[in-house]
């Protein structure tokens, strides 16, 4: 039997605005285990070699962000893409959240 759901990982820098905002779109949708993380000391929950071993996707929003998780975890090259998602919108907010359907429909089989 194959697998049914992906485990997709969302990171920013604070885990506060981009990431949630992208788990939450993602959270009840079926065939998708989410969660996100933030690459700062301070993020309200902080990437790990855990999380990046837990997720087959891992989307991040700037291209540092992917350093930071090829810093924990180098082999997690393939499994990591950069959304190109600035720190400048307010979590759940509409732009935002359409900037998140529009690049992650490019990458996952998804109705929105």
């Amino acid at each position: 039997m194959g697998k049914t759901t992906e485990r997709v990982l969302f990171v920013c820098t604070g885990n506060v605005d981009r990431s949630p905002t992208a788990e939450a779109l993602l959270k009840d949708k079926k065939g998708f285990e989410v969660l996100s993380a933030g690459t700062y000391i301070h993020a309200r929950r902080r990437v790990s070699e855990r999380l990046i071993d837990w997720a087959d996707v891992i989307f991040v929003m700037e291209e540092h962000h992917k350093e930071a998780i090829l810093d924990l975890r180098p082999e997690a090259e393939n499994k990591t893409i950069v959304l190109f998602i600035p720190d400048i919108y307010r979590r759940n907010s509409p732009e935002l959240i359409e900037t998140l359907k529009t690049k992650l429909t490019k990458h996952l089989n998804i109705n929105w």
